[in-house]
């Protein structure tokens, strides 16, 4: 008898996290508080979270600033001392544990890396992109390219992309070509799309 071969199953649909609609590439996230992690949602749903009595909630709508800080470039000693062992990272700041976080893209995904308090000063004490950035929703995302450490505030959705991305790429110890071919294509977007910190975004 013959059987009729089968291709393989539709993928299944995503779903908001919140009212279990089917939601579309491209979707809204929001940042769960609790858990440091972000739902998919709905737009229906990520409208509910905007308004700012909604911000003090378990789940927060993010933002969609991409802001840099041309006057102000990130000392290289102060980039060493914070001992991260790879040339991308960024950092948030995490309400449940009050203190600054930071990660960086692996092949497991995003790997958390101890920060020391003294050192995240000595970097960002003075940084008005740090003095920018609201805890949970926000990151400073930073790459370092020889002598000179590029600082971006983003959603921090975007940062976590970005990990995903390169996870996806990843090859070998250190990424290989392909991984970082999507870590300069992703830094050129993102230099596109970001604008110059005014001094309305410190307020």
């Amino acid at each position: 008898m013959l059987r009729t071969l089968r291709g393989p199953a539709p993928a299944r649909p995503e779903r908001c996290g919140l009212c279990g609609e089917e939601i579309a590439p491209g979707h809204r996230h929001l940042a769960d508080t609790t858990a440091r992690a972000l739902v998919c949602v709905c737009t229906a749903c990520a409208l509910l979270f905007e308004p700012p009595a909604a911000r003090a909630g378990r789940y927060l709508a993010l933002s969609d600033r991409c802001l840099t800080d041309p006057g102000q470039e990130m000392d290289p000693a102060a980039w060493a001392a914070l001992r991260t062992p790879v040339s991308t990272a960024f950092v948030l700041h995490d309400s449940a544990l009050g203190r600054p976080v930071l990660c960086y893209p692996s092949p497991a995904g995003a790997t958390e890396a101890e920060l020391d308090t003294s050192a995240w000063e000595a970097a960002f004490g003075r940084s008005r992109l740090a003095a920018a950035l609201r805890p949970d929703v926000e990151a400073l995302l930073l790459r370092r390219t020889g002598d000179r450490i590029h600082c971006c505030l983003v959603p921090v959705d975007l940062a976590y992309e970005l990990v995903g991305r390169m996870r996806l790429r990843w090859r070998g110890f250190d990424g290989g070509s392909e991984a970082h071919a999507e870590l300069d294509a992703f830094f050129a977007a993102l230099e596109d799309r970001a604008r110059p910190l005014s001094t309305e975004a410190v307020a």
